[in-house]
């Protein structure tokens, strides 16, 4: 099955999971008056919200490359990523504001078994609802099915949280309840921030980390007739990367022969999963004080 709709199976998915979350929990947090449920269904409601973003940033970044777009629409991934990240950090907010008014002003919650029965259904749900979306990000390389296995796994940890403050409740001690809540907007809203770290770093054209540079740098060393390398730069291209190489052979080859050595590193550098497209520039080798050793 191609990328995009895997992609797209994580979206209906989480959907159809997050809205029947969404429902169960706002039912029971306000019929009890428990400050967690409550917060963890403000929380569900933020996922459906995701599930949303990522169809639709599926959808566009499927499109294929035309006139205007002349490397695809890869790019929409990591723009609707960034607005997954601002809905968390918005949840997050309305979450810890709704939570300390009820810890300043004082909230009891009625214990029910229903509370619990629907914390667990929510555990065993986004397990299922993680495990997959993790392993369609790894296969596929997807920050949008990353963000999604993300947020999954946060609910889970949450749940738990929500769980533990509602066995609080059976014990009366109520405060724990909204202090639950606080913890867990903190949480969400840690997870939004990362979630837009990564999403901003590609779309402010940050470059290819140090590890997958070095290895760029290995492959070319590795190939006959370069003398150094003079500088290699990378470009966010979609979902991939242009890279600019700038290496140095020995000046007194024919033209035909540097042809060859710069069409051999960008062959084998362009068959990398990550590498859309590489430009290869040709100098005659000598003394560089800035060179790439």
């Amino acid at each position: 099955m191609s990328r995009h709709k895997k992609i797209n199976e994580v979206a209906i998915y989480g959907l159809i999971g997050n809205i029947a979350l969404l429902a169960s929990k706002l039912i029971v947090g306000f019929a009890t008056r428990s400050q967690s449920m409550i917060a963890d269904g403000l929380n569900s409601a933020g996922d459906v919200f995701a599930s949303v973003m990522t169809y639709i940033g599926n959808h566009i970044s499927a499109k294929p490359i035309d006139d205007d777009h002349p490397y695809g629409h890869g790019k929409a991934e990591y723009i609707f990523s960034m607005i997954i990240s601002f809905s968390l950090l918005l949840v997050a907010f309305s979450i810890f504001r709704s939570s300390l008014n009820t810890l300043i002003y004082g909230s009891e919650f009625t214990y029910s078994i229903w509370l619990i029965f629907v914390g667990l259904s929510t555990i065993i749900i986004k397990s299922i609802l993680f495990y997959f979306a993790r392993r369609v990000g790894k296969i596929h390389n997807s920050l949008l099915a990353h963000a999604n296995a993300e947020d999954h796994r946060n609910d889970i940890f949450i749940t738990l949280l929500t769980l533990l403050s509602i066995l609080s409740g059976y014990f009366e001690l109520y405060f724990i309840d909204s202090i639950g809540g606080m913890l867990i907007s903190f949480w969400i809203a840690f997870t939004g921030f990362k979630i837009f770290t990564g999403a901003y770093n590609v779309l402010m054209d940050t470059s290819i980390d140090n590890m997958l540079m070095k290895q760029f740098s290995d492959i070319i060393k590795a190939i006959e007739g370069v003398d150094h390398i003079d500088a290699i730069s990378a470009k966010p291209v979609g979902l991939h990367f242009l890279l600019i190489v700038k290496i140095s052979i020995d000046a007194n080859l024919t033209v035909y022969k540097g042809h060859e050595i710069a069409s051999e590193v960008r062959q084998k550098l362009e068959s990398m999963d990550n590498i859309e497209e590489v430009v290869v520039h040709v100098n005659p080798a000598q003394y560089h004080p800035e060179r790439m050793s």
